[in-house]
C-alpha cells in the first residue's frame, strides 16, 4: 500500500506517525518547512491540549463540528494526547485553567520531537494542485510533477486549496480573531471581567489599535464567524450590581472620572463619563447618572469585520456530512480521508484546535489498512 498525505502541519504529521508504526510507508507532501504552523500556537509555548477529560464536555468547545467529534473523541482523548506526547518524549503540565503545556514551554522542542518521530516517511517539498480519482487509487498533480498512490490523506488545514475532487466546501472565513470597530481612540485599555450578553461568557476586554482583541473576543469571533458585517455587540462592564449614587454621596466633591477611575483605567472612565468627567459628583442628576449607569451596564461596539493577518485559526472546509466520523473517510471517495482543519471544524482557544488535529489524525491512520 502507498499513503499520501497532503501537508505536513500538525495533524498531517501525527497521521504519519501512527502510519509509520504500522509499518506504512507514507510520503508528505508540503512545499514549506513542516510543521511551520506549530511554531506561534499558545504563544510559542504549544498549547497542545485542553484537561477535559470528558468527550462530550470536550466537544461542545467547537462551535463547528460539537456531534462529529463525538466519535473522534470517543477514540481519542485528551488522556490519548498526553499519553502520546510521552511517548514522543514531550513531558506535559496543566495550568489552572486547565491548558495542557510541554514542561519545556517551547513549541520548537514539539516540533523537534514529533519530526524526529517521523523521520523515516518521504517528504516532497511540492505543493499539490490537483487530486485526480482513478479506478485503483489517486493520481496528485503538484507544481512539479504527477503521482500516483492507493490512499490520500487531506491535512491541508484552514488555508490550502485542491482541486479535481467534488466535495462540498464551505467556505472558509476567519474564526479566533481581533475585531475591528471604530473605538480605536481606547486603544491599550484593558477592561478585566465583562460580559458579553450576546454570547452569554465573561472575560477581559482588550482595546486595539483596530477595534478589541484578547481570549475573550476571540471566542466571540469564533460564535459569530458567519455572522455579516456590520453587527453590534453589547457588554455589561459591571455585571454585579453597581451603586452609583452611593457611592457619589459618600464623594460629593470628587469629579465624576475620579470616581469612576476607582472601577475603570482612567482612560475609559473619562470615555464613560463624557462631557460629565469634570463635574463633581453633588451636581449630577438622576437622568445623567442613568445614562452612565446604560453605558456600563449596555456597553455598545459596532463591529465592522475582522483584523486581517490575525487569523489563527478558520471556520469552513469539508462538509461534514461527506465525510465518516468513525474513520475519517471521504463518504464520496474511497480510501480518501480528509483530517484537522482541513474539516468543517474549529475550536475555542485552548488547546481545542491542537486536539482535534491529534484526533482526527489517530482515527484516520486507525482506519488506514
Amino acid at each position: 500500500m502507498t499513503v499520501a498525505i497532503i501537508g505536513a502541519g500538525a495533524s498531517g504529521c501525527i497521521c504519519t506517525y501512527y502510519l509509520l508504526k504500522k509499518g506504512i510507508d507514507v510520503t508528505l507532501f508540503d512545499i514549506g518547512s513542516p510543521l511551520r504552523t506549530l511554531l506561534p500556537t499558545g504563544g510559542g509555548r504549544c498549547n497542545l491540549a485542553h484537561a477535559e477529560y470528558d468527550f462530550k464536555e470536550l466537544a461542545k468547545n467547537y462551535p463547528r463540528g460539537e456531534k462529529f467529534l463525538y466519535s473522534v473523541f470517543s477514540q481519542f482523548s485528551t488522556s490519548d494526547t498526553i499519553a502520546m506526547f510521552d511517548e514522543l518524549g514531550v513531558k506535559t503540565y496543566t495550568q489552572e485553567n486547565g491548558r495542557i503545556f510541554p514542561a519545556s514551554n517551547s513549541a520548537k522542542d514539539v516540533r523537534e520531537q514529533i519530526l524526529k518521530a517521523i523521520k523515516k516517511a518521504s517528504i516532497i517539498k511540492e505543493n499539490v494542485d490537483k487530486i485526480q480519482p482513478l479506478e485503483c487509487g489517486y493520481k496528485l498533480i503538484t507544481n512539479n510533477a504527477k503521482y500516483f498512490f492507493d490512499t490520500v490523506v487531506i491535512a491541508i488545514g484552514g488555508k490550502g486549496r485542491l482541486k479535481g475532487l467534488n466535495h462540498k466546501i464551505i467556505p472558509k472565513v476567519p474564526s479566533l480573531v481581533g475585531l475591528n470597530c471604530e473605538n480605536t481612540e481606547l486603544s491599550g485599555v484593558v477592561l478585566k471581567n465583562v460580559y458579553s450578553k450576546d454570547c452569554k461568557i465573561n472575560g477581559d476586554l482588550l482595546f486595539t489599535h483596530f477595534g478589541i482583541s484578547g481570549p475573550l473576543v476571540y471566542t466571540i469571533s469564533s460564535i459569530k464567524a458567519r455572522e455579516e458585517f456590520p453587527y453590534k455587540l453589547n457588554f455589561d462592564l459591571y455585571p454585579s450590581e453597581l451603586d452609583l449614587q452611593s457611592i457619589m454621596n459618600s464623594n460629593p466633591h470628587k469629579e465624576l472620572k475620579n470616581i469612576l477611575s476607582d472601577i475603570y483605567p482612567r482612560r475609559f472612565a473619562e470615555y464613560i463619563a463624557g462631557n460629565f468627567a469634570e463635574a463633581k459628583a453633588h451636581t449630577i442628576n438622576g437622568k445623567t447618572r442613568d445614562s452612565i449607569l446604560t453605558k456600563i451596564h449596555n456597553f455598545e461596539l459596532n463591529i465592522t469585520g475582522t483584523n486581517k493577518g490575525e487569523e489563527t485559526v478558520t471556520a469552513g472546509g469539508f462538509d461534514l456530512n461527506e465525510i465518516k466520523p468513525k474513520t475519517m473517510e471521504s463518504k464520496i471517495h474511497p480510501n480518501l480521508y480528509i483530517i484537522g482543519e482541513a474539516l468543517d471544524i474549529d475550536g475555542f482557544c485552548g488547546g481545542f484546535n491542537l486536539q482535534n488535529a491529534w484526533s482526527t489524525a489517530f482515527v484516520a491512520a486507525k482506519a488506514i489498512e
